[in-house]
């Protein structure tokens, strides 16, 4: 038996990550995941409300990481640019639980439910950046736009990170807002052929 709370939790993430890649999420019920980690059901439900609560564990605390570095950001950045810095700040959290990203990301993936979740998640998320910058006095309508597409870049880095694991995940992450800056800047336009008569 697990002899903290801690530890408790720890071992039921682990045995869920395990059930659900061998079994799939839809065949693994919250009996067996507690059994795996050797606690009883009882216990999974004092640390997780459901058993896909156990794959996104960690949003609370990314949330209140990226609306706290954007909070103090330094004045005088641009909104993609507090952004950018935030992201870099709590991607740590992300590369510290490598062993538990990786996996999870392939399971969301392939799961129905748990891709309506993280959609769910990742719209509230974006909605606490945007509110952040709108904080720090960025107008609504671009604290949204800014907020939808820095997350877009980090979402993108963060797989690129899971598909690249030569590269650490800040090295994703200026890359892809690099990317978002270098599709934002001044292309001539593109001439039309004239019609042949």
């Amino acid at each position: 038996m697990p002899r903290s709370g801690a530890e408790a939790r720890r071992r039921l993430q682990q045995a869920a990550l395990e059930l659900y890649q061998e079994r799939g999420f839809d065949q693994t019920t919250t009996a067996e995941i507690a059994a795996r980690a050797g606690v009883n059901e009882r216990t999974f439900f004092r640390h997780f409300p459901d058993k896909r609560e156990v794959l996104f564990d960690g949003e609370a605390g990314l949330r209140a990481a990226l609306t706290r570095e954007v909070a103090d950001a330094p004045d005088g950045l641009r909104p993609l640019d507090v952004l950018l810095r935030a992201f870099r700040s709590a991607g740590r959290i992300l590369e510290d639980n490598r062993p538990f990203s990786e996996p999870r990301s392939r399971i969301i993936a392939v799961t129905p439910a748990l891709r309506e979740r993280d959609l769910a998640k990742a719209a509230s998320l974006t909605e606490a950046l945007a509110e952040a910058l709108r904080q720090r006095g960025v107008p609504d309508r671009l604290a949204g736009l800014a907020a939808h597409t820095g997350w877009a870049a980090f979402h993108q880095a963060a797989q690129a990170w899971i598909d690249d694991p030569a590269h650490n995940l800040d090295a994703h992450l200026v890359r892809a807002f690099d990317d978002l800056r270098a599709l934002s800047a001044t292309v001539p336009p593109v001439q039309e052929p004239t019609p042949s008569r």
